[in-house]
């Protein structure tokens, strides 16, 4: 939609990706370097910066993917935060109002709130300012929820939204609880409609104002790329009119006042949450896919999943293979997911060495798929590439080990000149640090031999 502008890593916008969220324990404690280089050896050249609090954003994190040439957008959620304590004094004026009260750990924002609005805004742009992200994109900027009003999960119908929609329409807002009521949204279908537009407006503008509004993130970055976000769910035809009166959200609205660079479909819970959800299943949004690419046949279209969140319906490697396949044949630009270290591979894969550099005389670093338990100290042979069948060389003495995430450094003493290859086993991974508690540890199995590369740099 910005053809004009250059994107300084454009594969952004194409490809697999996937979100990581550094708040996570299981990036607590290890270098920035070594994360960068966990996602890279997964595959990935885009990932999906998860800002769940805006002043707790790690540069060294952002730099280390761009050291690999690795494109990073900051995900903000547009309706609310999980962390409070960098809010100024006045956050709780800014709640949503629901039809019952949440206590889910998740503060709901309203966007007819002009102090959280500009407050967002401004916070956004800092972001941009403070810290080289490549995208930005907002998730989560619609009301809840699905089912909203049967469930009671559903808003905003606070002192926010009833003040814009009177100034607006000259109405109180449609009553949701009574069904005696003269105002029930039932019997009146003519200011319910308006109601509706009046929340699909809502969202749009939220987003437009934090992204376009002076001192915005276009205007403090005119670099950055943008990506808009909407939900999507296999519940029929009926679907998008579903999410556009429960939740506020029309895609082509959405993107045609935002003009982003690209937009994603995220899984909405009622799919997500399915236990056995098939791979395949994003074939069922097609109702939402179809009517974007007829208005904007140019614009990169992506499609987010969740791949464990809940015990209940973690997606192994199998599973995730299937659904980029099915993504691609669908005609999608892009895929990302929610997140990284949550899929069942950190579960049901064992700590395989893929990668032996060596630096210098003595350094060498043993890079694995996943984290390492540094309190395991495995066994660590060489073997000559010529003749690896004869046996482990002799000589070789490791003076140091140290884990740090991913990567095993060893100080070696003793290594020949001639082409080695090393073989590492009996590492463990970190269970403690994994999603899903409970879970048994892995170990590296025997026989799995590398080659040991020269650090060139």
């Amino acid at each position: 939609m910005n053809e004009s502008r250059v994107i300084s890593r454009p594969w952004a916008l194409e490809g697999p990706s996937i979100q990581i969220d550094p708040l996570f324990p299981y990036y607590a404690d290890r270098s920035a370097e070594s994360i960068a280089e966990e996602i890279e050896l997964s595959g990935y050249r885009t990932v999906h910066y998860f800002v769940v609090n805006e002043s707790r954003v790690r540069t060294d994190i952002i730099e280390a993917f761009h050291a690999r040439d690795i494109a990073v957008w900051a995900l903000v959620i547009g309706n609310g935060t999980f962390a409070t304590e960098h809010l100024p004094r006045e956050w709780r004026s800014w709640r949503m109002g629901l039809l019952k009260e949440l206590n889910d750990g998740f503060e709901r924002f309203s966007p007819f709130s002009a102090s959280y609005v500009e407050w967002k805004k401004e916070a956004v742009a800092r972001v941009l300012l403070d810290h080289p992200f490549d995208g930005i994109e907002i998730a989560e900027p619609y009301f809840p929820e699905w089912d909203g009003i049967r469930r009671g999960v559903y808003g905003d119908v606070g002192p926010h939204a009833k003040q814009a929609f009177r100034d607006k329409y000259g109405h109180d807002i449609p009553e949701f609880l009574n069904k005696r009521a003269a105002n029930y949204y039932k019997k009146i279908p003519d200011i319910y409609g308006k109601w509706i537009t009046f929340r699909v407006d809502a969202v749009n503008g939220l987003i437009d104002e934090i992204i376009n509004g002076s001192g915005g993130a276009r205007s403090v970055r005119p670099d950055i790329a943008v990506a808009t976000w909407s939900l999507a769910v296999d519940g029929g035809a009926v679907s998008t009119l579903r999410l556009k009166e429960w939740q506020g959200l029309d895609a082509i609205s959405m993107i045609g006042k935002v003009r982003p660079d690209m937009h994603v479909l995220q899984t909405h819970w009622p799919d997500w949450m399915k236990r056995h959800l098939p791979p395949q299943y994003a074939g069922g949004y097609e109702s939402f896919a179809a009517p974007i690419r007829a208005a904007y046949p140019g614009l990169p279209l992506g499609i987010q999943a969740d791949i464990g969140s809940r015990s209940s319906m973690v997606k192994n490697r199998r599973w995730l293979n299937d659904f980029q396949n099915t993504v691609y044949e669908l005609g999608y630009d892009t895929w990302t997911a929610y997140e990284y270290h949550l899929g069942g591979y950190m579960y049901d894969e064992p700590p395989v060495p893929v990668k032996a550099v060596m630096r210098g005389e003595q350094e060498l670093t043993v890079s694995f798929n996943k984290r390492i338990d540094p309190d395991t100290l495995g066994t660590v042979l060489f073997f000559a590439e010529e003749n690896p069948e004869a046996g482990p060389l002799a000589g070789i003495t490791i003076e140091q080990r140290a884990v740090d995430g991913n990567r095993l450094l060893l100080r070696v003493n003793g290594l020949p000149r001639r082409p080695v290859l090393v073989e590492v086993s009996g590492m463990r991974d970190t269970p403690g640090l994994w999603h899903v508690k409970g879970k048994k540890s892995g170990e590296t199995p025997i026989g799995h031999r590398l080659k040991v590369e020269q650090d060139r740099g």
